[in-house]
């Protein structure tokens, strides 16, 4: 089932991205009343599963969801229609208008796509405002991972700044740390500041999932599993686990490490209630759990913004444009042949895999945002096939003053193809390693 909202949830957000950016040539050339022929969500090859003609243009969806296309006239895209092209221009055509019209035909798709994500940005600032915690509200300090253990970090460490720059939202510290060249991080540890290094090579880590930090909290009970073994042991909803047997674990990173110690036994499990300790007989099993939930409400002091209309337009494009800004700069690590971030380029399955495995329209809106920025810059790309292919022969011919052949155009958006396949079939192939992996 978690499946299959994944996959409804990324099939409503590729249509939803894919129409808006064909929308945006279809406006322009229509603008500039050039003939679309099809306009398709999805590619159509051999049949369609809807298709309706309206006035010149055949609207429908496809059977194969990769994306989707229109076909406008005289131009050298995907369809490879050859025999058009070989009759004379007409009026109505690509290739009959001016260089600047035919710039904004092909950049149209990336332009709404940006204009999408700074609606929607916008919509869900409006809707649900911002929360998040701030750094200087983790009173407990983080939990680390074994990187960050690694690299001098200790559990209780409370983050103070980056590079001596304060961070304001515990969100973002790995992000400065994937995107922003980080030197060290100043720490409060035991009532000292102290700067630990932060070598190049943790980007590698972030990026094959290690999340360095959680937020320290106290295990408060806000509830129990069915058969709850500290429930039956006179636990209650509120309790404070402070102790197991002899050894002190005030806070829940130290119970988990401890609690397992004791499976298949009895144990002594203290609790703080209402100022004052208690202890209760926990027969645990071959799992060693408890069976309680964590109350992590009763711990967090987070901060909201609520935004109103006219706030929220220009927070969420300046949402957009920071999203943007940190998609281009986790591009440029591709690039990067020592953080290997090629290693972790993922396709269909990874996109599917962000979107939570229960239907959240936050999620969802914040998600689709986000994906509109990365589908904007990937099209813009330089490579032939893609708009940004077709923009750089058109700004080619404005700086030249030359237009290039249609057997050069034909023959490039060939090249583009075999390159576009390639990288398709390398992200894709990369998720199923990591399925056969696991």
């Amino acid at each position: 089932m978690e499946i299959l909202v994944k996959v409804a949830q990324l099939l409503l957000s590729l249509s939803i991205l894919v129409i808006v950016h064909e929308l945006g040539h279809f406006f322009f050339a229509k603008l500039f009343k050039t003939r679309v022929e099809k306009f398709y969500l999805f590619f159509d090859a051999w049949f369609s599963i809807f298709k309706i003609k309206k006035g010149e243009t055949e609207y429908g969806i496809g059977w194969l969801p990769l994306g989707g296309y229109v076909k406008i006239a005289g131009m050298i895209d995907e369809s490879m229609d050859r025999e058009q092209m070989k009759q004379p221009p007409k009026p109505d055509e690509f290739r009959s208008k001016t260089p600047g019209q035919r710039l904004l035909i092909m950049v149209g798709g990336v332009l709404f796509n940006l204009i999408l994500a700074g609606i929607i940005y916008t919509s869900v600032l409006k809707v649900w405002g911002e929360e998040y915690l701030p750094v200087e509200n983790m009173k407990y300090g983080v939990v680390c991972d074994s990187v960050a253990l690694d690299l001098g970090f200790e559990n209780g460490d409370k983050i103070l700044s980056i590079d001596n720059q304060k961070v304001e939202r515990f969100s973002d510290i790995t992000n400065h740390i994937l995107l922003n060249e980080v030197n060290t991080i100043q720490v409060e540890r035991n009532g000292e500041t102290m700067d630990i290094t932060i070598p190049e090579t943790t980007v590698q880590y972030i990026i094959k999932g290690a999340r360095l930090f959680t937020p320290r909290v106290p295990f408060y009970i806000s509830d129990f599993v069915k058969g709850s073994k500290g429930k039956e042991a006179g636990m209650l909803k509120g309790d404070r686990i402070v102790g197991i047997d002899t050894i002190s674990t005030l806070f829940f990173d130290q119970f988990v490490s401890v609690i397992g110690n004791y499976k298949n036994q009895t144990v002594a499990v203290l609790v703080e209630r209402n100022g004052a300790e208690m202890a209760f007989n926990v027969a645990l099993d071959e799992t060693a759990k408890i069976g309680a939930y964590q109350d992590i409400a009763k711990v967090f002091e987070t901060r909201k913004i609520e935004y109103g209309f006219f706030a929220a337009i220009p927070a969420g494009i300046k949402k957009s444009v920071s999203v943007g800004q940190d998609y281009l700069k986790q591009f440029k690590l591709i690039f990067n042949k020592d953080t290997k971030a090629y290693e972790s380029v993922g396709g269909f399955i990874a996109i599917g895999n962000i979107f939570p495995s229960a239907w959240d329209w936050q999620s969802f809106w914040n998600l689709t945002g986000f994906l509109s920025i990365m589908l904007a810059v990937i099209n813009i790309l330089p490579i032939p096939a893609l708009d940004g292919g077709h923009v750089m022969f058109v700004l080619y011919e404005i700086i030249t003053r030359r237009k290039p052949s249609d057997k050069f155009l034909e023959y490039a958006q060939i090249a583009g193809f075999v390159i576009i396949l390639a990288l398709l079939l390398y992200a894709n192939g990369n998720d199923v390693m990591k399925l056969f992996s696991r």
